[in-house]
């Protein structure tokens, strides 16, 4: 019957073909979901339509599909309306946990782009390419159940409106990279009186610290007004040293003694920021989540617009330009309509985030391989510019901000689980009275690390790109029981508060873990962690060397009896015993990479230098590419990366504009 249909359609009229689409569209027109075993598929016969992309399918029935895929933080819902013609007629976002301003804008974009071009090539956008991948996912299962034509809809190209059409912009100063490096640049160089424009890949204006949770200030008014006042001279001195000397110090300097600057800078700005006493820590949280892209976008049009300059986003810069005797004289960039852009300038600053969401960059310059929870859209490309207009690849460059453990089961569970369950694995691996071994086996460091985020982060990431934290059932009964207090935790992990946020309630030491065994066996059916009855079973399972493992269990075990760790000096107080016999649990534990650090060597100018250590005329950079002048090897700072974001972008926004005004 199916390929006498598409016979008749194939040799009859196109008035024919109509009536046909509307019999078929008529005999499936319900807004019901189709159950498993009514949506048909699409066959080959009925996804070939003979030269005619708009053709339906005689399996198609027209209706409302749900459907969904898995996003960056979750699984995306969608429902998805056909017409009797096979046209996407709409398309509702059910559900979805992406993050705000990057991923949910990227969701709505992909969204609107499918309906009004009636197809499934589009590109990913910018910096959500996990989300955009999901919401065409979904839609295109969708399509599948209704038995659509899903080759049409991926072979439906539509033309970008500005494709071969160039246009030149100038100004006296072009700021690459709209995150809060960018964004300070190129306000600080329109309040100097320079013509700015400031381009961004992505939709989104404030980059990564639209999810980060606070900057340092170095003795900020606000900190010096609460009674916490920090040494300079000797929080530069312990700096330098704690990085072997291998640093820029007038670098460092000019950050300690003009951060605090910042701090009020924002403020008059509006980015009203709030101090804290953070463990003797000068930190200072971010304004509300939802508030942060839309007053920075208040601070570039008081400044940047109002000054004659231009905000323009979904614009990828793709090389420097270059002058005769190698100045850097503009950026060629393309817009998201294929426009390609010519943006001459007399100061070019470069604030395009790093390279830590390439994750072959990364392995390659650092060897490291756990998980980006920075931004995707931060790939190097930046960096490969400025090296190729003769920038120098600095001497420590693969320096990367490693800053939190994550546990890979946490997202799976909550699909199945509360919040605070879910976060179960997670938060044991924040404590320091469980034993941490590595891939071997091996036991690999004193616990007590995972109370500093930093060093519980370097020293997992020093021996592979996952660690695994052992708990046995004993303490999983005394979990259940006591909560954390049954594992003698000695505070709360110490996550992130976005981490803990939705069980706020519940993070506490005294709150039994309910249904604790049932969700560490969903941790280990979910491929997410393992189980033994025995160690040697545990280590089978786990893929861990049995003797390697046993040997260390069973003299950290010892330890616990004794109170004396002799291999690493765990504080007794953190040796708490497991138990007898198991079954026992491996929580697989990663680091959480929040950037990389550096890739351009800068002065105190944040002029880019090149071999010779010479300014590359014109070029500037601030941000995390910049960074690299701070650190030997990697990142150490707690709060440094956002608080130096801001101060480079502050002062070297000033510095290129003077440049630029000067010429």
């Amino acid at each position: 019957m199916r390929k006498q249909a598409q016979s008749k359609i194939f040799t009859l009229s196109v008035c024919l073909i109509m009536i046909m689409s509307l019999i078929s569209g008529c005999s499936g027109n319900n807004t019901a979901e189709p159950a498993a075993s009514e949506q048909p598929s699409a066959s080959p016969e009925a996804t070939q339509q003979a030269g005619d992309d708009n053709g339906v399918p005689a399996s198609f029935k027209a209706g409302t599909y749900k459907a969904e895929a898995d996003g960056k933080d979750g699984k995306i819902q969608v429902e998805v309306t056909l017409d009797a013609q096979s046209t996407i007629t709409d398309i509702k976002v059910l559900n979805q946990k992406e993050t705000a301003g990057i991923g949910v804008e990227a969701i709505n974009k992909i969204k609107d782009e499918i309906i009004s071009g009636q197809t499934l090539a589009i590109d990913a956008v910018s910096g959500a390419s996990e989300s955009s991948a999901a919401i065409l996912t979904a839609v295109e299962d969708a399509l599948k159940q209704a038995g659509g034509n899903v080759a049409a809809f991926k072979s439906r190209k539509v033309a970008k409106a500005g494709e071969g059409k160039t246009e030149q912009l100038s100004a006296d100063v072009v700021v690459v990279g709209a995150g809060a490096s960018g964004v300070s640049a190129a306000v600080s160089a329109a309040d100097k009186g320079a013509k700015v424009i400031i381009i961004e890949k992505t939709a989104t204006i404030g980059g990564a610290s639209n999810l980060s949770w606070a900057g340092k200030f170095y003795n900020s008014s606000a900190a010096v007004s609460s009674g916490l006042k920090v040494s300079v001279e000797k929080e530069i001195s312990d700096w330098i040293v704690n990085n072997h000397w291998r640093v820029d110090a007038a670098a460092i300097r000019q950050y300690v003694t003009k951060s605090g600057e910042t701090y009020d800078w924002l403020n008059k700005k509006g980015y009203k920021t709030t101090f804290i006493n953070f463990a003797g820590e000068q930190l200072h949280m971010l304004p509300a989540y939802e508030t942060r892209q839309p007053t920075l976008r208040a601070m570039l049009a008081a400044s940047v617009e109002k000054g004659g300059g231009q905000v323009i986003t979904e614009t990828t810069a793709k090389k420097l330009m270059t002058g005769a005797n190698g100045e850097v004289t503009g950026v060629v960039a393309e817009k998201a309509d294929g426009t390609t852009l010519e943006i001459t300038g007399k100061s070019i600053i470069m604030a395009t985030g790093g390279y830590a969401g390439n994750k072959e960059m990364v392995k390659e310059a650092f060897g490291f391989e756990g998980v980006n929870g920075g931004l995707g859209q931060n790939i190097g490309e930046g960096l490969k510019m400025a090296w190729d207009a003769g920038a120098k690849v600095p001497d420590n460059f693969g320096g990367q901000m490693l800053h939190q453990t994550l546990a890979r089961a946490t997202e799976k569970l909550k699909a199945e689980y509360t919040p605070f369950e879910a976060s179960y694995p997670l938060m044991l691996s924040y404590l320091p009275t469980l034993m941490n071994v590595g891939p071997s086996g091996a036991r690999f460091r004193d616990e007590a690390a995972t109370l500093t985020s930093v060093a519980a982060a370097n020293t997992s990431a020093f021996n592979g790109a996952y660690h695994l934290v052992i708990i046995s059932q004993a303490q999983i009964d005394a979990l259940k029981a006591k909560g954390m207090n049954g594992v003698k935790a000695p505070s709360l992990p110490g996550m992130p508060p976005e981490f803990y946020a939705t069980f706020a309630d519940q993070f506490k030491l005294d709150t039994p873990w309910k249904d604790a065994d049932k969700v560490f066996e969903s941790m280990v059916a979910n491929g997410d962690g393992y189980k033994g009855s025995t160690i040697e079973e545990l280590a089978q399972n786990a893929g861990l060397d049995k003797e390697v493992f046993a040997h260390d269990f069973n003299q950290y075990q010892e330890a616990t009896k004794t109170g004396v760790d002799t291999e690493f000096g765990k504080a007794k107080e953190y040796l708490i015993p497991m138990g007898q016999s198991g079954p026992y649990y491996a929580i697989i534990a990663e680091v959480n990479n929040l950037g990389s650090v550096g890739g351009l060597l800068v002065n105190t100018q944040f002029q880019v230098l090149n071999d010779k250590r010479v300014p590359v005329k014109g070029l500037y950079a601030v941000g995390l590419e910049s960074e690299g002048v701070l650190f030997n090897d990697t990142y150490v700072g707690n709060g440094v990366g956002l608080g130096y974001s801001f101060t480079s972008g502050r002062l070297g926004g000033e510095d290129a504009a003077a440049g630029a005004l000067a010429k």
